[in-house]
C-alpha cells in the first residue's frame, strides 16, 4: 500500500470513530484497534519513505495534511 492509501484510510478510521456514540462501546473499540494498526503501519511507512516526525501525534498530523494536500479530505 502507498503512503497516500495508509492516510487516507487511517484518517477516514479517525473521523469515523468520532462518529459513533459513546454507548457503542463494543464498535468504539472495534474501530479503535483498527485505527490503531493503521497508524502503526503510517509510522513505518512514513519511516520507510524519509519522513521524519517527532511523535505518533506528529504522524497523525502529518496524515491528516498529506491527505488534504491531495484533496482526498
Amino acid at each position: 500500500m502507498t503512503l497516500i492509501e495508509i492516510a487516507r484510510i487511517y484518517t477516514d478510521l479517525v473521523k469515523a470513530e468520532r462518529e459513533i456514540p459513546a454507548e457503542e462501546y463494543h464498535a468504539k473499540d472495534q474501530l479503535n484497534a483498527l485505527r490503531t494498526k493503521y497508524h502503526e503501519l503510517l509510522m513505518a511507512k512514513m519511516k520507510e519513505e524519509g519522513i521524519d516526525f517527532s511523535d505518533r501525534f506528529d504522524a497523525a498530523h502529518k496524515a491528516f495534511e498529506l491527505v488534504h494536500s491531495v484533496g482526498l479530505q
